[in-house]
């Protein structure tokens, strides 16, 4: 990308006012369980594979006191997003004592092995504690073809597996696909259940350009795409994240952008309530122009 392009906090590379997002409720608190992952995708934003513990595995003595922040906020749901989160050993417990304070927990996975391995553990917190929890299966696409070509030959198999017995066991779970197969949203819905064989949640998520290929986001973009600043996630939404070698966790801004020093807010969710430049690629492509949203 130009070397001016998605650098200053307050103007973009033509010198036009920068949007900002400013903070309006919390009501999502995300929990990055470490960048460790059981398979590596061809274009993972968080460079999740099995090898890379740049971020590693949060536990349950760290999220404690952002728990109690967020229940004194008033958020209501807490997400776990990874790496694959079933690789991180407390997400169980992680998961349980959110359910228990009253939140609703939300799981992120590619229900393969890690997932599959844990069934047990699974099956007791749903029979426990299973009002308000929910799982999120990545399934890219409903061809094995187009799903493999990202995540490996065999994936979408294991993953279809994984998804059918949750299914089956009674859990909430939905499907998250992407936008990067031309063809509408009803051919999508329809390939998906005709993969499934059963009707089922989906959010299809908007592809992640290439930072060449966007426009940055002025302050005059809100009026002519007619969008608010309060749908964007920072609005609502932050992610903690516990670096390799540091004793405390810290909380950026939102789950697409992890490691950019930028967006790191703080070491309390208080601290990291303030207003977010949009100053990456990944604010127009995914969130402002893609109307993405990882929360539901």
């Amino acid at each position: 990308m130009p070397a001016a392009k998605w650098a200053a906090a307050g103007t973009t590379a033509q010198g036009k006012p920068r949007a900002r997002v400013e903070p309006a409720s919390l009501t999502t608190v995300w929990l990055n369980t470490g960048t460790l992952c059981n398979i590596e995708c061809a274009h993972c934003y968080i460079e999740s594979s099995p090898r890379n513990d740049r971020l590693e595995y949060l536990r349950l003595a760290d999220i404690r006191p952002f728990l109690d922040e967020a229940r004194d906020a008033g958020a209501r749901e807490i997400g776990f997003t990874g790496g694959e989160p079933f690789m991180n050993p407390d997400l169980i417990a992680m998961a349980g004592e959110c359910l228990d304070r009253g939140f609703e927990a939300l799981i992120l996975t590619n229900a393969m092995a890690p997932m599959m391995n844990r069934r047990r553990e699974l099956l007791d917190l749903l029979v426990r504690r299973g009002r308000g929890l929910r799982l999120r299966v990545s399934l890219d696409h409903h061809a094995a073809a187009a799903h493999d070509a990202e995540r490996g030959a065999g994936a979408f198999e294991k993953t279809l597996a994984g998804l059918r017995w949750l299914l089956d066991a009674g859990f909430d779970a939905s499907v998250a696909g992407r936008s990067f197969v031309e063809e509408s949203e009803e051919a999508a819905r329809e390939g998906y259940r005709r993969a499934i064989g059963r009707e089922v949640e989906l959010t299809v998520f908007p592809e992640m350009a290439a930072p060449g290929d966007l426009p940055e986001i002025t302050t005059e973009c809100w009026g002519l795409l007619g969008k608010s600043p309060e749908s964007v996630m920072c609005a609502s939404s932050r992610m903690v994240v516990k670096r390799r070698g540091e004793e405390r966790p810290a909380v950026v801004a939102c789950t697409l952008i992890p490691h950019d020093p930028r967006f790191e807010l703080g070491r309390t969710l208080a601290d990291s309530w303030r207003p977010v430049a949009l100053q990456h690629p990944h604010c127009a492509s995914f969130c402002v122009l893609g109307g993405g949203s990882c929360s539901p």
